[in-house]
């Protein structure tokens, strides 16, 4: 049996404090070493409160110096004296820690270069000193979090969580970087502007970005409705009817629907070239209705779950089958209906294939896919770079809000299992 004291984990407390003493000891290792000069955490802090050209960042490299010190000299009394207080904040200290030596790993280059210390430092120059720190730190706090009874799954969670937004946080720091060219060698922008932004919009812009979002947005809004009621109304009928070939018909339309869509693009392009329907709107939407009918299958397995005595209870007391599917089974509906409506939004919305070749070189008619794509061209991207990635996120906003917004039905309508 483990021993305790005061309810906490002994031989834990124990761990998570030589971890935290190893943090304190690693401030003294080489921190940095480039350029023939090597730096201690301690002797990069000084060396940079001294110099008169500071990044706005420099503070974290002091503060991860100063809490590595505290940390290690409060795990010592908190040994000595056993106080829950003293583990409480000394807990906190462990994880506020932790998180410096992370984003010490994304401003260090920022940071020396700002201040003059490296003219081209990278992040394979950092020494075993930041290496100790950062990894002490993270087992001391896995030891802390096991002492307080706290799942370490967290830790995990929160890596991964900050692998997951690193990406949206480097295209959003772009787009608000002063600084033009498509590779800076930093991550934190020198200076930030939202002169990326208005310059999508602006009147005197070469860019038709505000044309681009309104065409994909009257694309995406109405492909939405079209393919919903067409999806749902195929489901309905699969599920409630029986007819001749209608397992021949679902067969048919799933084998189609294991074929990817875009080795049919040619003829499809072939046939609204003679029709006069290429390089606009409208065919986008004609292409994207005449398939939609093949996505019938999770709506039709929801539809199935909705007892079919509701629709004989209908039809006796004198509801023709129209009726019965808007007035009955869609408002029973309403989570599968919210999440085919964000399917067939989020597919029109970011379709790139068809509208690069549908469009050619008519740029009034691009949608926002095919238009930041053009901007990443290698005779464009060093100029146009930051309002791409300003577009980029211009263009996350509706699915961002959509997503905030419905994304309790979004759930139900993936179970399947909710009905109303």
């Amino acid at each position: 049996m483990k021993k305790t004291v005061l309810g906490l984990n002994l031989d834990y407390f124990i761990r998570a404090m030589i971890f935290s003493l190893i943090a304190m000891v690693s401030v003294f290792l080489p921190y940095t070493s480039a350029e023939g000069h090597t730096y201690s955490l301690l002797n990069a802090a000084t060396t940079i409160a001294g110099t008169t050209e500071k990044s706005g960042l420099f503070v974290v490299v002091i503060l991860s110096f100063v809490l590595s010190v505290v940390t290690g000299v409060v795990s010592l009394l908190a040994f000595k004296w056993t106080s829950v207080g003293i583990v409480r904040i000394w807990t906190i200290l462990v994880a506020v820690q932790t998180a410096a030596y992370t984003i010490l790993m994304f401003s260090t280059k920022i940071i020396m270069e700002t201040s003059g210390i490296y003219s081209d430092f990278l992040n394979s120059h950092l020494g075993i000193g930041y290496w100790a720190g950062i990894i002490s730190s993270f087992i001391a706090l896995a030891f802390c979090m096991k002492m307080a009874g706290i799942n370490r799954g967290y830790i995990i969670l929160v890596i991964m969580g900050v692998i997951w937004v690193f990406p949206i946080l480097w295209i959003l720091l772009t787009a608000l970087r002063a600084e033009q060219g498509y590779y800076v060698g930093y991550f934190f922008p020198h200076k930030l502007t939202l002169k990326n932004f208005t310059d999508l919009f602006s009147k005197q812009s070469v860019l038709p970005f505000g044309k681009w979002w309104v065409n994909t947005m009257v694309v995406a809004l109405f492909s939405c409705v079209i393919n919903t009621m067409i999806i749902l109304g195929t489901s309905f009928t699969l599920s409630r009817t029986r007819f001749s070939g209608r397992k021949a018909f679902m067969n048919i339309l799933m084998i189609i629907g294991m074929f990817p869509g875009f080795m049919s693009l040619i003829a499809v392009y072939n046939i609204l070239k003679g029709l006069g329907m290429n390089q606009s709107l409208v065919a986008l939407i004609v292409v994207s209705a005449a398939g939609a009918a093949m996505a019938y299958h999770i709506s039709k397995g929801f539809f199935d779950t909705i007892p079919k005595a509701v629709d004989e209870a209908a039809l006796i007391d004198g509801a023709s089958r129209l009726q019965i599917f808007f007035r009955i089974i869609l408002p029973l509906s309403k989570s599968i209906i919210v999440y085919t409506v964000l399917g067939n939004f989020l597919a029109a919305w970011s379709d790139y294939i068809f509208p690069s070749m549908l469009f050619g070189d008519k740029q009034s008619s691009y949608t926002v896919a095919v238009g930041l794509y053009w901007l990443t061209d290698f005779r464009r991207i060093d100029t146009y770079y930051t309002q791409f990635a300003a577009g980029a996120v211009v263009v996350a906003i509706p699915i961002v809000v959509l997503f905030v917004w419905l994304q309790r039905f979004y759930v139900e309508g993936l179970s399947g299992a909710v009905k109303g």
